[in-house]
């Protein structure tokens, strides 16, 4: 699609909800008239830049999550479970990838909000430097705290929140997973993957609406976020 380069989509929602307190996956609940995980896979096909999608999941949700989409979706969608860690869900999703693949977009299933314009934006990013992620300034002054003391004050026009899809060229992906692999190192965020063997990843000005769904409060929010579009 993007300058030919076929685009794959890895939607990792193999989370257990514990923060949630709720004894379905947040996947599954509703903001507005669909599920959590269907505006996020909408948002995906919307953006027309994706060639597939893998979603990773428990795999006691697999058949559940495969009657979320019916042949209205126009983007092919593979499920496959999870691993006992987010950086094992992630190689398992893009170990699921086609072939073709060139540009892997990696993104949290419980960001249903994520807008169609920036999965464009960052997949471009990703093209032109190899490696690009969504991102938001932070608002507040931030305090490096040790012992409840204030220890350093970083400067706030450094500092960013990052959101998801983190995007990157398959081949350098896949070289510093099996890095992190060997060096026995497990990583929250796959731009640290990207790090760690001396890669930069670019910056992509996101939005802040583009929150994560962790808490039941966060569903109050997306709500509102999504009858203010």
């Amino acid at each position: 699609m993007l300058n030919e380069k076929f685009v794959s989509a890895v939607v990792v929602a193999a989370g257990s909800s514990t923060r949630m307190k709720s004894n379905v996956s947040k996947q599954l609940l509703k903001i507005g008239d669909k599920t959590v995980l269907q505006h996020t896979v909408y948002a995906f096909e919307c953006s027309g830049i994706v060639d597939e999608i893998v979603i990773v999941c428990p795999e006691s949700d697999i058949d559940t999550f495969k009657t979320l989409f019916d042949d209205t979706v126009t983007v092919p969608i593979k499920f496959t479970k999870g691993g006992s860690t987010r950086q094992k869900s992630v190689g398992k999703g893009v170990s699921m990838v086609n072939k073709r693949c060139d540009v892997i977009a990696i993104h949290d299933g419980a960001r249903p909000l994520v807008k169609p314009t920036d999965i464009q934006k960052v997949v471009k990013d990703a093209v032109t430097f190899g490696a690009a992620t969504l991102a938001v300034p932070v608002k507040d002054t931030v305090k490096l705290v040790e012992n409840n003391t204030v220890e350093s004050t970083p400067p706030r026009d450094k500092l960013f929140i990052i959101q998801t899809p983190q995007v990157f060229d398959k081949n350098t992906y896949n070289k510093a997973y099996q890095k992190a692999i060997s060096d026995n190192n497990d990583f929250t965020d796959d731009c640290q993957l990207i790090e760690s063997v001396g890669g930069k990843v670019h910056i992509t000005i996101g939005d802040y609406t583009n929150i994560k769904i962790t808490t039941a409060e966060d569903i109050a929010v997306a709500e509102a976020f999504l009858k203010l579009r």
